[in-house]
């Protein structure tokens, strides 16, 4: 069994956010400074295209971990996009998040032989809806990151929605121990230091940089489904499906 990551107090919870928050700011000037960053600029406060984002998909193109995948989940951002494009032409589902999960049928699955929308707005229109529910399992997702620590910690951009979608498909067992959990990257963006991890952080197992791909020990816990004591008011309130899940739960009580 997946051990589940502790409860953490409000100091400590303080101190970590404030910890990741500084090495974001330091990922997001070394790109930028070393000139390294693509477009969207700036690279600040989103997960950073990268020069290299085509080779590192190449990389990771190459594991067994994507091979094997029959469905991959890939995040919506710039620099995944040449790995959406390999998914759709390796045959492969590709399963997408709504940006937010601002629908009831938060998620888009787009089939073998679409053509590889250029952007979100257009995988959105394209794509079937689903509910967390409806969606194939997944082999394998993709995760934006801004940084990645030499444990597999990941660094998202700060919103949780990557790890939050991770929850909601968890619960409705979409995901699971077979599940493997990769990442595309700069080699700027890998840490060398430890990288906090909070109770609803997501490992990664494998991550790509155009020179080659890392695993991870897998000795980091999973979140093992939503989270209760993380959801505040204005998460439930902007997310259709998760707060018909909290209602249902209350009403089973």
């Amino acid at each position: 069994m997946v051990p589940v990551p502790p409860a953490l107090g409000e100091a400590d919870r303080l101190r970590l956010e404030g910890e990741k928050s500084r090495q974001r700011r330091e990922i997001w000037e070394a790109l930028q400074r070393e000139r390294v960053a693509r477009f969207p600029f700036p690279p600040q406060d989103r997960i950073p295209n990268f020069e290299g984002a085509l080779e590192a998909a190449r990389e990771l193109v190459k594991t067994p971990e994507f091979q094997g995948a029959q469905v991959v989940k890939a995040n919506p951002d710039a620099p995944q996009l040449p790995l959406r494009s390999e998914v759709l032409r390796a045959g492969k589902r590709l399963v997408m998040p709504v940006p937010r999960l601002q629908d009831p049928r938060c998620f888009r699955l787009l089939r073998p032989g679409t053509a590889t929308p250029p952007t979100i707005e257009a995988a959105l229109s394209r794509g079937e809806a689903l509910f967390p529910e409806e969606v194939p399992f997944v082999d394998l997702v993709v995760a934006g990151s801004v940084g990645v620590g030499p444990r597999g910690e990941r660094l998202g951009k700060g919103g949780g929605f990557s790890d939050l979608e991770w929850g909601l498909l968890t619960t409705v067992k979409r995901v699971g121990i077979a599940t493997r959990v990769a990442t595309t990257i700069h080699p700027l963006q890998r840490r060398e230091v430890n990288l906090p991890m909070l109770p609803h952080d997501v490992p990664l197992d494998l991550a790509a940089t155009p020179r080659g791909v890392e695993r991870f020990p897998t000795f980091l816990p999973r979140p093992s489904g939503i989270l209760p004591e993380e959801l505040t008011p204005a998460t439930l309130s902007g997310i259709p499906w998760l707060k018909e899940w909290v209602s249902r739960q209350a009403r089973r009580r």
